[in-house]
């Protein structure tokens, strides 16, 4: 499921990378800890083991970056070969030595967190968010420096407007992040939760919830009233601008005239609609 940064924690920080000529030292594994700032993420202990026999047999290869602090050393890249290293019972770790503000100890706890093995669309949604709030830059600038594309960022922050519990469903793999996409083109919201339950209940795909939502769409009082199914090539466009707009899209084609309607929530979601519109 990881997906993980496109470039890279160098593409934000060109400080932290290691150097050929850097000097690597040798420091008491005692005196190491964890970057203060990082959120809290779990380590799989299998990964931790694996990474503890390669270490027994050939030693860490590749030194952890750090910062010098009051009481030792922070680790800036490296936390889990630290881990290991820990398991394995040895007692110095290699390190490489880096100055680093806590702004930027902060920022490097945030990509990490996007980099975990074991990321969830909501973790990663909320990865970004928290980058462009402390970064202060706009999801254009984080696709262009994380090297994604501005339409996947949209589509993962959009996740975490849904309601608490489907984004639980989604976070632990009850309902995949398809699903979730797809709810966000609901229009009437009191019907999200009922329908994410008949999902679960009756293990749908995303595009039977897909045909479900449009349907629910357009006839969203009776029920019992069979409509003409839209054309499969409007399901398709309808399908392929969602995906374009991070948003609901709905196509109406008339006798003499059609209509798309793109929904937008806030401003925001609406210059960033509008940015597409002028690609």
């Amino acid at each position: 499921m990881a997906r993980g940064l496109g470039k890279g924690i160098n593409a934000f920080f060109p400080e932290i990378e290691e150097k050929p000529d850097e000097k690597i030292e040798e420091v008491s594994i005692s005196e190491c800890r964890p970057n203060p700032y990082q959120p809290r993420k779990t380590f799989h202990a299998d990964a931790i083991e694996e990474l503890k026999e390669s270490i027994l047999e050939y030693g860490i290869i590749q030194p952890l970056i750090v910062r010098k602090s009051i009481k030792g050393y922070e680790i800036v890249v490296g936390e889990r070969r630290f881990r290991a290293a820990k398991e394995a019972g040895l007692e110095t770790v290699p390190v490489v030595i880096k100055e680093l503000s806590d702004d930027r100890m902060m920022e490097l706890a945030l990509l990490e967190n996007l980099q975990r093995e074991d990321l969830t669309p909501i973790e990663e949604a909320h990865a970004y968010t928290n980058l462009m709030t402390e970064l202060k830059i706009t999801q254009e600038e984080l696709a262009k420096r994380l090297g994604k594309s501005r339409s996947h960022i949209a589509n993962i922050v959009r996740l975490l407007s849904l309601p608490e519990q489907i984004i639980a469903y989604i976070n632990n793999g009850e309902v995949s992040m398809g699903h979730g996409r797809a709810l966000l083109g609901l229009k009437d919201k009191t019907k999200v939760i009922p329908l994410v339950n008949k999902v679960r209940k009756e293990k749908l795909n995303v595009r039977q919830v897909e045909q479900l939502i449009i349907q629910l769409n357009e006839n969203p009082v009776k029920k019992d009233v069979e409509k003409p199914k839209k054309d499969v090539f409007l399901q398709e466009r309808e399908s392929f601008l969602r995906d374009r707009f991070g948003t609901a899209v709905t196509i109406q084609r008339g006798k003499k005239k059609g209509k798309i309607e793109i929904e937008f929530y806030t401003d925001d979601d609406l210059q960033r609609i509008i940015e597409v519109l002028e690609d």
